[in-house]
């Protein structure tokens, strides 16, 4: 769970890292120059390198829309400002691995950090893109491809990746019920200076674009009693560890820990998901919806403290309310597991109205201390606490450290923002 939170996937501490150009100490972290242009000349832009997505300004709009949320509410003509939203990331490690379901998932996950947007949004066209080293083509002899780099065993090949990954991307979003517009494929690999060049580590790549009601692009900071809601697939024993695999040198983990890391795609379940969000935001001013976040690498042990910072608030934890299809999973897993195509939300008690078309769960509830307090029914009562946002102490009682096979340098992590 800690190396989760702690991973460079999760916490991108490259890229907000202090760094030297040609001996000269520069000012801003990388992360920092990028935003810097936005700051110095910002034009149309709603949300920009914050929350699950970028949103750029729309125009008045007429919808289609339910007229409330009883049984079987009417649908009527509504005007209202609806905003572009856009969103483009990677997911090289678990394609390099498993092209299929590594793409697959790729897009499932780029299509819930949409839906996930602000207090909820609608995600409308994808594309998917590929960078990979040369191809091998078999029964050719190309002469740029003589020196083959080679690559480790469970690595699969820039041909595999070029087969599997465009259906699996092309597949999820098809099912899903998303039209996968755009795309791109680059095959490079160059000796420059006597070292081989090339995607070796190869860049997959899942965009889209949605939109998003004016009214509903800023989340809300929500109270102590609100409740944290799992929407989605049950958990498994996949996709273990995936925000650490993903952060280290390609092959450089073990393989069997790397085949644990990728997920598998449930497009079915991430499409009723997204139907409950749908109804949600289409609700307006009766969004139960406070504020949403994407269940991605590290699980809920992830999402929900990420939900509940936002606040400034605390939660306490009960892993036995995790839905699992799998039993026997110890309480560290359930807590780090990537649940199917699942999304998270804080919703307030009395606002909360979850479809019955889509598994949830509430496993946790928001408090005004700053300490994130874990338990279990099947082991100690106080499993791990954590200390404020800007701290992230986690420590643990003996008993629970024991049952959960936990080093003490582990607990004692200190994961930064």
């Amino acid at each position: 769970m800690f190396a989760q939170a702690n991973s460079e996937h999760c916490r991108h501490k490259i890229f907000n890292a202090q760094f030297t150009i040609d001996g000269v100490a520069q000012e801003k972290s990388m992360f920092g120059m990028i935003r810097n242009t936005h700051q110095l000349a910002p034009q149309h832009t709603v949300i920009a390198y914050s929350d699950n997505a970028s949103v750029m300004e729309g125009h008045e709009v007429e919808r289609w829309l339910p007229q409330g949320y009883t049984n079987a509410p009417a649908y009527g003509a509504r005007r209202e400002t609806a905003h572009v939203l856009m969103k483009v990331e990677t997911h090289n490690h678990p394609t390099a691995i498993s092209p299929f379901p590594g793409a697959s998932t790729g897009a499932g996950g780029e299509i819930r950090d949409e839906g996930a947007t602000g207090r909820g949004s609608k995600p409308k066209a994808g594309l998917t893109g590929f960078s990979v080293s040369n191809l091998h083509l078999p029964g050719t002899s190309e002469p740029w491809e003589r020196q083959p780099y080679g690559k480790p065993e469970h690595i699969a090949s820039a041909l595999q990746i070029m087969i599997d990954g465009p259906l699996g991307g092309a597949a999820f979003n098809n099912e899903f019920g998303r039209p996968n517009l755009l795309g791109y494929f680059r095959v490079y690999e160059q000796t420059v200076d006597g070292i081989r060049r090339g995607y070796h580590k190869p860049i997959m790549i899942a965009g889209g674009l949605g939109t998003i009601s004016a009214t509903q692009t800023s989340k809300i900071e929500f109270p102590a009693g609100t409740l944290l809601v799992q929407l989605g697939g049950p958990g498994m024993r996949i996709g273990m560890g995936g925000g650490a695999a993903s952060s280290m040198a390609a092959g450089a983990n073990a393989a069997e820990l790397d085949f644990d890391s990728v997920q598998r795609g449930n497009p079915e379940i991430q499409r009723r998901a997204q139907e409950v969000i749908n109804h949600c935001w289409a609700l307006g001013e009766s969004n139960p919806i406070l504020a949403i976040h994407d269940v991605g690498a590290g699980g809920i042990s992830n999402a929900f403290p990420e939900l509940v910072d936002g606040a400034g608030k605390g939660a306490r934890f009960d892993l036995s309310k995790v839905p699992l299809e799998e039993t026997g999973l110890a309480p560290r897993r359930s807590g780090a597991t990537r649940a199917r195509s699942a999304t998270s939300w804080r919703c307030a008690p009395t606002r909360c109205r979850c479809s019955r078309r889509c598994a949830s769960a509430s496993a946790a509830r928001s408090r005004s201390s700053a300490w994130l307090p874990i338990r279990s029914s099947w082991c100690s009562s106080s499993r791990a606490r954590m200390t404020g946002p800007s701290t992230c102490r986690w420590r643990c009682c003996s008993a629970s450290r024991r049952a959960c096979t936990a080093t003490s340098s582990a607990w004692r992590a200190r994961p930064r923002r």
